[in-house]
Formats: C-alpha cells, sequence, structure tokens
C-alpha cells in the first residue's frame, strides 16, 4: 500500500531511521553574554511521536480533514508541531505572512473562512479586539491557560497521547495549505497548495541544492523550515525576529552557526547583506540560499567572499504560487554582473526540471487558453510563465485573479507511449518529467495549469532566463517600455547611492509616462552632495540607450519597502510622491 501524498508522510520513516537525530533547535534562555543557550530541541522521534498526540487530540475538538485553520504561532517547537499535526490530520492551515498591513491581514482572514483558530495569546486578543475570523468555531491557544480561547494546544496534546500513529489517506489533489502572499507587490493573495505541490517542492529542492539528510540548516525564514523534516535535516531556529531580517544581530547569528556546526543557511537578501557587512568568515557553511528579491551583486560578492572556497551561493528564482522556478549560483551571478549593470536584467539561472518557462507577448488582459503563438523567442523581453508540478492553480476566493493569473492549456496524446505531453514551445523549455498535476477536460483531452509569474524577463543563447522586473512596474514611455531591473542597476553602481527605483509618472490622460528615476543616497551622504550626485546620475544615463531616456531624478529620504525581505521597493507609492512633486514635461 503506497503512503499518502502528504509532506508529513515521511517524518514516520526518518523517525524510525534517525529517531535520536535533532529535528529541531530553537533558542530558549538566554545568557550573561546576551546570546540564546538553545536549550530547547525536539528529536524526530520527538517530532513524529507529540504530532500525533495532536493530530489525535486536535480531532476531538474538531479538527479533523479540510477544516481551515488559522495558525498564528511564532517559531517554536509548537509551530512545527502544530503544522505537522495539521497535516497529518488533513487538516488545511492559513497562513498569513506577519509583515503585510493589519488592515489586508484583516481581509485574508476573512476570505479564508476559518473553521479553527490556533495562535499566542496575543493573536488571540487581536482576534478579539480586531475582529478576525469571527467565523473560526474552534480556539486553541498556545498559552498556559484557556485565556479568550476553548483550550490550550498543551491539552490538546495530553488528549491525543497514546492514540497512536496519525495520518489522514491524502490524495495529491487534496488541499493541503492556504498561503497568502505578502502583498508587496499587489493584493495579498490565498495560494491553494495541495499535497502534490508540497511533496513536488521538497523533491525539487532537494534535487536542484543537493540536499542531503543529515544536515544542519539555519532557515531564518520560518516556513521554510517546515521542509527540513521531510529532508532529514536539523533545523536551527535563529535569534531573530522574521519579520525583520534587516534588524538581526549578526553577532547571534554567527553564534548559532559556529555552535551547531551549521553547513547550509536559507535568507532574504536582506538577511544575507546582514552577514556580508558583518565581514566575519563563515567556515562550516557549504551552502547559502536567498531568495524573495534580487540580491545586489556587492551582497553577493561580500558573502562569497565570506565563505569556504567550495561552497555555493544559490539564488533560486520563484514565487508562493510557484517555487522553485530556476536557480543561479553565486559564480554565475557574479559573472553576469557587468551585463547586469549596461542593462541586460538579472540572471537568474536555468530552469529547474521538470519545470517548463516560456516568454509570452506582454498583455494586462487575462488569458483563458494557452495559445502558442504568444511564444517569444530569443532575447525578446516578456512576461515569464511556468508550468510544472509545483505549479499552483488558484487562489483560494480570488476568482477574477485567477482568471488574470493562470492559463489552461491543452495537452497532446502521443500515440507511441500514449503519455500527456505539452507541444513544444521552444529550445529551451525543459522537458516534461511528470504528467502530476494534468486535469482530464470534459472532452477528454489533457490539460495544466500555466502560471503567469507577473514578471518581464527573456531566455538568451545559452538557454540562461534573465528578470527584467514586474511587469506591473514596467513604464510605458513614448519611446517604448523601460523595465525596473535594466535600468536601476546601472545607477546602483554609484558609491554613494544606496538604491533606486524607476517609476512612471502620468503625462495628461495618455497612456505613455514620464519616466523619472528616484534615488536613495547611502548612510550618511550630506544632502548637499545631491546637485552633484544628480550630474553624476545623468553622466551613467547618457552611456546607455534605454537609460538616455531618463531625464527627471528625484531625491527620496528612504524607500517604502516590505517589511519581510526589506528589498521589495514600494514603487506603487513612490510614483505618487513622484507625481506630488510637481515632475511635468
Amino acid at each position: 500500500m503506497n503512503a499518502p501524498c502528504n509532506i508529513a508522510a515521511a517524518l514516520p520513516r526518518l523517525a524510525a531511521e534517525r529517531p535520536d537525530q535533532v529535528a529541531l533547535r530553537c533558542p530558549g534562555t538566554r545568557g550573561p553574554d546576551g546570546l540564546a543557550r538553545y536549550d530547547v530541541e525536539l528529536t524526530y522521534a520527538a517530532l513524529d511521536r507529540r504530532s500525533d498526540a495532536i493530530a489525535a487530540g486536535l480531532a476531538r475538538h474538531g479538527i479533523t480533514r479540510g477544516t481551515r485553520t488559522v495558525v498564528m504561532v511564532r517559531p517554536s517547537p509548537e509551530f512545527f508541531l502544530l503544522m505537522f499535526a495539521l497535516f497529518k490530520a488533513g487538516a488545511v492551515p492559513v497562513l498569513v505572512d506577519p509583515g503585510i498591513d493589519k488592515r489586508a491581514l484583516r481581509q485574508c482572514l476573512d476570505e479564508a473562512q476559518p473553521q479553527a483558530f490556533i495562535g499566542i495569546p496575543l493573536a488571540h486578543l487581536a482576534r478579539r479586539l480586531l475582529g478576525w475570523a469571527k467565523a473560526a468555531a474552534v480556539l486553541i491557544t498556545t498559552g498556559r491557560r484557556p485565556w479568550l480561547a476553548d483550550v490550550t494546544l498543551a491539552a490538546v496534546e495530553q488528549a491525543g497521547d497514546g492514540a497512536g500513529p496519525q495520518l489522514a489517506d491524502t490524495a495529491p489533489d487534496d488541499v493541503a495549505a492556504i498561503l497568502f502572499t505578502s502583498g508587496s507587490t499587489g493584493v495579498p493573495k490565498g495560494v491553494v497548495y495541495r499535497h502534490r505541490h508540497f511533496v513536488a517542492q521538497i523533491e525539487l529542492l532537494g534535487r536542484a541544492f543537493g540536499l542531503q539528510a543529515g544536515g544542519v540548516d539555519l532557515p531564518t525564514f520560518p516556513p521554510f523550515a517546515l521542509f527540513d523534516p521531510a529532508l532529514g535535516l536539523t533545523s536551527v531556529i535563529p535569534d531573530m525576529d522574521p519579520t525583520r531580517p534587516a534588524n538581526a544581530d549578526p553577532r547571534r547569528l554567527h553564534d548559532a552557526i559556529a555552535r551547531f556546526g551549521v553547513d547550509q543557511l536559507f535568507g532574504s537578501p536582506a538577511l544575507v547583506a546582514v552577514l556580508a557587512r558583518h565581514g566575519q568568515p563563515l567556515p562550516t557553511l557549504r551552502r547559502v540560499t536567498s531568495a524573495g528579491a534580487p540580491v545586489p551583486p556587492d551582497t553577493v560578492a561580500a558573502l562569497r567572499a565570506l565563505l569556504p572556497a567550495d561552497a555555493q551561493f544559490w539564488t533560486p528564482y520563484g514565487a508562493t504560487e510557484c517555487l522553485p522556478v530556476a536557480v543561479v549560483e553565486g559564480g554565475e551571478l557574479q559573472a553576469t554582473r557587468a551585463a547586469t549593470e549596461a542593462g541586460a536584467g538579472t540572471c537568474v539561472g536555468r530552469p529547474v526540471p521538470p519545470n517548463e518557462v516560456r516568454i509570452i507577448a506582454i498583455t494586462d488582459d487575462a488569458i483563458a487558453e494557452w495559445d502558442q503563438a504568444r511564444v517569444l523567442g530569443v532575447g525578446e523581453v516578456g512576461e515569464i510563465t511556468v508550468a510544472g508540478p509545483t505549479t499552483t492553480d488558484t487562489y483560494f476566493n480570488r476568482e477574477a485573479q485567477t482568471r488574470q493569473a493562470k492559463i489552461r492549456e491543452r495537452l497532446m496524446e502521443t500515440a507511441a507511449s500514449g503519455e500527456s505531453v505539452a507541444p513544444v514551445a521552444t529550445g529551451f523549455a525543459a522537458t516534461i518529467a511528470s504528467t502530476e498535476g494534468e486535469a482530464e477536460s470534459p472532452g477528454g483531452a489533457r490539460e495544466r495549469i500555466v502560471h503567469r509569474m507577473g514578471d518581464v524577463g527573456y531566455f538568451d543563447a545559452e538557454g540562461r532566463l534573465w528578470f527584467c522586473g514586474r511587469k506591473s512596474h514596467r513604464v510605458e514611455t513614448l519611446d517604448g517600455p523601460l523595465y525596473t531591473e535594466q535600468v536601476e542597476p546601472a545607477f546602483n553602481v554609484h558609491p554613494q547611492v544606496r538604491r533606486t527605483a524607476l517609476v512612471g509618472v502620468a503625462m495628461g490622460n495618455t497612456r505613455p509616462r514620464y519616466p523619472v528615476l528616484c534615488v536613495e543616497l547611502a548612510e550618511g551622504i550630506p544632502v548637499r552632495e545631491w546637485p552633484r550626485i544628480e550630474r553624476e546620475l545623468r553622466d551613467l544615463a547618457a552611456r546607455h540607450p534605454h537609460t538616455a531616456r531618463i531625464s527627471r531624478f528625484l531625491r527620496h529620504k528612504r524607500f517604502p519597502v516590505d517589511i519581510r525581505h526589506n528589498a521589495k521597493i514600494g514603487r506603487e507609492k513612490l510614483a505618487v510622491w513622484a507625481a506630488q512633486q510637481g515632475v511635468n514635461a
């Protein structure tokens, strides 16, 4: 009998194979030196046994297969025990990025229509005061007392103790979780993850980065730590606020890395920049992965200099809706730096098999059916699309956004083997190795979902994918479109500039816009230097045909950015601000 399609299915096997291996270490008490003692840990045997008990206890309180359950618990043993218990129960955890606007958070919870709410005491207080998740009938707290809740998580676990193994017979297409996007590039949306998506992610991540059981990981973005137990890794949860990676204390990170021999680390560009600026060697690390936004070339170079010679620095490309899509190693990223600064965009590497990545002509309209005629050739900038085993197919209760982001592609049947394959798109389309995620249409033909990334880019002659920016951030000028990642790097090379942002300001009622470059100066640069810096930026602009179109430069004190990554610039807000500065012809 085959095991259920479930991310938690690997846990009983690993608990049997390596019961005493530590699956999870968490910071606990703090010593006189200010460093965490990491005196809280769970072995694989304990994680499996206790998550079984919680799953059984949840069932007694009505949280069973299909129950949508909001989880608002900080990175801790309770978070991981609870998540694996929910997966084992076949329930549907609902996770909302803690960095989103509080008004948007309420909207997300209302849309998710949760039937249960599990959170820390503070989350329950906010639920009561702010009216979150009013439909939730089951309320569980991680606190010591059932304050503003029905029962404590400890009591739930105690009620299920001794119930034995728990693992619902979940099918590949069953909903496994609803993960809300950060909303940093639009309205937060609940991405529906099916069990096959999680299982495929583990396989693709393990294969892409060569992850092997027994390694020690420092996942500074907690949801990624959920993959570690399924891969046989030990997770060391860092002593930091995961919602504010730019404020992490590098001394505490180094302490955890050295103490436990951490050999791999996942972090946002802001977190990686913290380590790069700290400048201390990281001799145990063999693999660093950074995602969420493009990693600045200076950060890549600085961090690679701190790693052992044989270490790898990966920057995977993807999104909540589909991850990973493509990967590039830091060495290749550095080798393409000159091209990036000359306006080529940012190289994000090659697609991860069996993903099929194709570039289509840009449109802001919905596309119901895949049209091969839309596919562009080598070097042509268009919208990036992906089809593969981790490609999600819908947003929860967001039909309009689903229509905008998803394309149905009919597949042809090959007479020789009977296997479903997609029509060949370009020479760079990866071979489809699996038909998972395909569905039968009413007419009997096979079809699959193609996700529109909302990003623009192109393939070069070597089959590498280049990212040119968000589609919504392109600036349509009288002389054609400008893309953020083909413009901003040319100006970010200025030593006294921290970062720049291309925005468009409306010119009357017409669609074309004035391209404006907003500039944030490096820390410590006095405002009186701005006139000189602006002149030098104009000189930089004249070096390339596309940047020469930019004649308006505005100094901004501090760019609005998302909390989680501290790297995604709020260009929509900057565009409004630029318009208020009286930009005109």
